[in-house]
């Protein structure tokens, strides 16, 4: 087996050693090369990552490097490959991708369309409750390669529920993300309704996964139903370019406890700083 032409530099530049000496480090180092093990850390499969919570969950995977390509609501510094549900195929066949990774939010005959010859692609979820959100993860580690994605998740899930355990006095909320006149309230059967119920709180939302409120729209009055629901404190998910949130959302003495949306709104490792910063505001909360 040929060693790297990296390999071959630092190589030669042993020949400077006395030749014994010389001799037996250019054998330490070919064996550490042509170490099967290393040389399987060493691979990369070209990953295009569809969401935004999917480029998370392979950075948390330590395999950030092998993206090449993400949706145009990434933050990440490279090609786009269109949005989550209208993934652009001319740009994602450009990239030769071996693994192509998207959404459920993506139609499957979309992906499927979208997917160019000898790459693979998988359709995770991730959305509806914390097992969800683990299978979530178990199947983009499988999808990769990495062989103990089980122990991985089981200690995240060992760290999310002992991250979860607050002083939350059991206090009515409701969480509430995009503090404007359209903010989404996220109900049962969500994952983030699961996480804060987890924490301890009772999250107050009479309505199923997510729901949208719309000025103007029927039963659109947002005000009006927080006032309903009467929660003692709104989670509000502000996004970090933010001054402040809109307290107009909610009639006076309903506080408002503002959280980096980010920690919240992607399912998956970002939940652990979402918890401790939950658990720092709270602990502190009408002091």
């Amino acid at each position: 087996m040929t060693p790297a032409p990296h390999a071959r530099t630092r190589m030669n530049s042993l020949s400077a050693w006395p030749g014994e000496a010389a001799r037996h480090l250019r054998l330490l180092l070919l064996c550490v090369l042509c170490s099967p093990g290393l040389l399987q850390a060493a691979e990369c499969p070209r990953i295009i990552s569809q969401s935004p919570y999917i480029s998370r969950v392979l950075d948390w995977l330590g395999l950030a490097r092998c993206i090449v390509g993400v949706s145009r609501y990434d933050s990440m510094p490279l090609p786009h490959t269109g949005g989550v549900i209208d993934p652009d195929a001319p740009a994602i066949a450009d990239l030769e991708p071996d693994l192509l990774i998207f959404s459920e939010w993506t139609g499957d005959d979309v992906a499927r369309k979208a997917t160019p010859p000898g790459a693979t692609s998988i359709r995770v979820g991730g959305f509806r409750g914390m097992a969800g959100m683990e299978e979530m993860m178990r199947d983009v580690g499988r999808a990769v390669g990495v062989s103990d994605i089980d122990r991985r998740l089981a200690a995240f899930d060992t760290d999310w529920r002992v991250a979860a355990k607050m002083d939350s006095r059991g206090r009515r909320v409701l969480i509430l993300s995009a503090c404007g006149p359209a903010p989404y309230s996220y109900g049962k059967g969500t994952t983030l309704h699961e996480l804060i119920s987890a924490a301890g709180f009772q999250v107050v939302a009479d309505h199923d996964s997510i729901r949208n409120f719309k000025p103007g729209a029927p039963d659109g009055d947002v005000a009006a139903w927080i006032t309903a629901r009467e929660p003692e404190l709104i989670l509000a998910l502000q996004d970090r370019r933010a001054t402040s949130c809109n307290p107009a959302v909610a009639k006076p003495g309903i506080p408002i406890l503002p959280l980096a949306a980010e920690h919240f709104t992607h399912p998956g490792p970002d939940f652990l700083a979402g918890l401790h910063e939950l658990k720092e505001k709270i602990a502190t909360y009408g002091e």
